[in-house]
């Protein structure tokens, strides 16, 4: 699938009409006090689902909470705020026990938040520079430690309708270094906030395509939502300017999501696929990252495998 048709993507064909009522169905969709994350909460909620909304102002994540119920005033779905600091790797355990304590399922889960080229030098709570820890070390700590229940909701649940999807970025095709990433750069992160965006968003795409090789039930699926103009962009704010014309709406784009969480062209046996706008499964995706995907005895470079451990490393005292 080529690259110009992800810059001008076909309409969605599957839209909120495509989705039958998920009343008793359970989603958490982190980052979703704004674009994309509270579009696509909106959606799951006027189709009655049970959707958690994280972020780490309590405020915001109340005046979204809000504002959905303001617009979609006769779903019979619920809307419940859960904090969750990504960047913090300390406080995550405590946010998922919380959730654990309103929840014995969890249908799926949605890693939209993300950082995008913050001020150099920006680091989180554990000195881990920015980016890779808010878009990779978080979500990955936060699906591992809900996985069990993942995996739990599974075996009660259709075939291949448990999943975690990760938001990832076109960037990584058209950017990302020879075999995706890397690994010196992940260990000591370059003066290059644009460089390591794009090893985060890699990164996503890895983490997305390992769990796949993991779990045998949980489906697992990266993306390219699609450009969308959001405050993903406040730090960037000429290359959003200059990016306008090629960019959709939040509502637009949250489709990508929507396909990637609830279609049923996704199945297991499509477990690790890579789904681009506004809802497509691709076929085409760059030769060396698909590579990379794969496991030295499938003929790959194992670098996803590599990338995975580092993160296992980095998080296994907070488990």
């Amino acid at each position: 699938m080529s690259q110009w048709s992800q810059f001008f993507p076909p309409k969605p064909h599957f839209t909120l009409e495509s989705v039958g009522s998920q009343d008793g169905k359970v989603f958490i969709v982190t980052g979703a006090t704004s674009g994309l994350g509270f579009e696509l909460a909106k959606m799951l909620y006027r189709r009655n689902g049970r959707v958690y909304i994280t972020a780490r102002s309590n405020e915001k994540g109340e005046k979204a909470i809000n504002a959905i119920r303001s617009a979609v005033p006769d779903s019979s779905g619920s809307l419940s705020f859960l904090h969750l600091e990504l960047d913090d790797l300390s406080g995550i355990k405590s946010s998922v026990e919380v959730f654990k304590t309103q929840e014995s399922k969890l249908h799926v889960l949605f890693n939209n938040a993300g950082v995008s080229q913050p001020p150099l030098g920006s680091a989180s709570k554990q000195g881990i520079e920015l980016q890779l820890a808010t878009n990779c070390l978080g979500p990955f700590l936060f699906t591992q430690l809900l996985l069990p229940l993942l995996e739990a909701t599974a075996k009660d649940s259709s075939r291949g309708s448990v999943r975690v999807v990760w938001t990832g970025s076109q960037i990584v095709e058209l950017s990302a270094p020879p075999s995706g990433l890397v690994m010196a750069e992940v260990h000591n992160p370059p003066k290059d906030k644009t460089r390591n965006y794009v090893n985060s968003k890699t990164g996503n795409m890895f983490l997305a395509s390992e769990l796949a090789r993991r779990s045998k039930d949980v489906v697992s699926v990266s993306l390219n939502p699609g450009a969308a103009n959001t405050n993903l962009f406040r730090h960037t704010r000429l290359l959003g300017v200059f990016a306008r014309p090629l960019m959709y709406s939040p509502n637009l784009a949250a489709h990508t999501e929507l396909f990637a969480g609830l279609s049923g062209e996704i199945t297991l046996e499509q477990n690790g696929c890579y789904v681009v706008p506004f809802g497509r499964i691709s076929k085409d995706v760059r030769k060396d990252l698909v590579e990379a995907m794969k496991g030295g005895d499938e003929g790959g470079t194992g670098r996803a495998k590599e990338f995975w451990e580092w993160c296992e490393m980095m998080t296994g005292k907070y488990v």
